[in-house]
């Protein structure tokens, strides 16, 4: 492929297993997203494993797309300048975020950075700092506000249908497949991930300062470790584990067996050698710092309050939302995965808003979505969800789409997040950590950015 003055230039870091949607994009093999290589090119990635780069490396050879530059992660700087890079996506473990953002803008490229933003207030602030001295683009991206089913009820709202809106409660359950996987990666330890209040919750408040279009002020919280843990195990009489790479992992459901999917094992199975990463760990390990359980009640300058809980130990996955206003009041249910079931090679699929699965033929809880508006004093109305594109409810390719096009204006969804979006949906989750470790209320104002 050659160059063209349309063509913005990309540089990667970190090729783990999301990366592959912007890879996939970048080649042209994203349905939905055939155009982005027009638009866009991908010229040089690191990252701390290099057997993760070699597969990579054979993936875009093979699709006749040219290899990019490699380089180190120490290197970001020397590889913007010498392979004239406009853009930076970064897809590291949380903690590396703010590092790699702030060297980026300093070296004179705008950044794409997957949520979180970062995960604590520190964080946030010399983000700030680089982005006020450079005057550079920070895209956070919230796949989630391109899902049809989220997009119209955001139209929903801002159509007046149900007037101001008053409240919001939204409820978040993972099941005991996606949910217990936070639990054996390196989200499983709070000082990487600010844990599921930062790297799972960011999307939902996002969802929620969004819809409402409003800031949240004020966040207290409450939650713990419940369920996975070893102390939890022992208190409910489980006993020993399988042990890992002995086969024993095939009878015990929450345990995941990286050899049995093939692109986890060639990420990530076959790369132990070269970090001791181990992607699979046991859920009842000792030593987790996240929680399982949250909740936590925000106050936005609307005047507004939402009611949030998250719950990763759930027999089904998906999400139940209510909003009130001061003409009536919408509620959105939706089932990504209605239990979880086993495919005919004995397989469940990590996260179901990525696949489909066994979960259709669930007749009790169906896959899918419904979302009914009811004003007073009228019958309630169900109102038709479009059909999406792609993975993240159909959202992956509408976001990739206005990402690689570099749309700046979405109206009248607004779905384009920009740097201050990036920032006040992590805020809300550094307000909740903070509350969960104070007892008190928590005013995002205090927290210094």
């Amino acid at each position: 492929m050659e160059d063209t003055l349309a063509q913005d230039r990309y540089a990667l870091v970190g090729t783990g297993h999301r990366a592959g949607m912007y890879v996939g994009a970048l080649t042209g093999a994203v349905a939905g997203a055939e155009r982005v290589p027009e638009l866009a090119r991908l010229v040089a990635w690191t990252d701390a494993n290099p057997g993760r780069l070699d597969v990579y490396e054979r993936e875009v050879g093979a699709a006749r797309y040219p290899v990019p530059r490699r380089f180190a992660p120490d290197d970001l700087e020397r590889a913007i300048a010498d392979e004239q890079v406009d853009r930076v996506i970064i897809t590291t473990p949380d903690v590396t975020h703010a590092e790699y953002i702030v060297r980026a803008l300093r070296a004179g490229a705008d950044v794409v950075v997957e949520k979180p933003l970062t995960i604590d207030a520190d964080s946030v602030r010399h983000i700030g700092a680089a982005v006020a001295e450079t005057g550079r683009e920070v895209i956070t991206t919230f796949n989630y506000r391109y899902s049809p089913r989220n997009s119209t009820l955001r139209r929903v709202i801002a159509d007046g249908r149900i007037g101001r809106v008053t409240s919001v409660h939204f409820e978040w359950a993972l099941d005991t497949v996606h949910g217990a996987d936070y639990f054996r990666r390196w989200h499983r330890d709070k000082a990487n991930s600010g844990g599921l209040f930062v790297h799972k919750a960011s999307h939902h408040f996002d969802l929620v300062n969004w819809w409402i279009g409003a800031a949240p002020v004020r966040v207290f919280a409450s939650g713990g470790l419940r369920f996975y843990g070893a102390e939890n195990a022992a208190a409910r009489g489980i006993g020993a584990r399988p042990a890992r790479g002995t086969g024993a992992e095939a009878s015990d459901p929450f345990t995941r067996d990286l050899a049995a999917d093939a692109r986890l094992k060639a990420l990530y199975l076959d790369q132990e050698h070269h970090d001791g990463y181990l992607r699979d760990r046991d859920v009842f390990d000792a030593g987790i710092t996240i929680e399982d359980n949250l909740a936590a009640l925000v106050e936005y300058d609307s005047g507004a309050t939402l009611s949030y809980s998250l719950n990763a130990h759930a027999p089904w996955e998906g999400y139940r939302v209510t909003v009130n206003g001061t003409e009536g009041r919408a509620e959105l249910d939706v089932v990504e995965r209605g239990a979880v079931l086993v495919d005919q090679g004995g397989r469940v699929a990590v996260d179901p808003s990525m696949h489909q699965d066994a979960s259709r033929a669930d007749a009790v809880r169906p896959h899918g979505a419904r979302l009914v508006v009811q004003r007073h004093w009228e019958p309630a109305q169900e109102i038709g969800i479009p059909e999406g594109i792609g993975s993240h409810g159909g959202g992956d390719a509408y976001l990739l789409q206005h990402l690689f096009g570099r749309v700046t204006r979405d109206e009248p969804l607004g779905r384009v997040a920009g740097y201050a979006d990036g920032v006040r949906a992590v805020a809300v989750g550094i307000a909740g950590n903070r509350s969960l470790e104070t007892g008190e209320p928590v005013r995002i104002a205090d927290l210094g950015f």
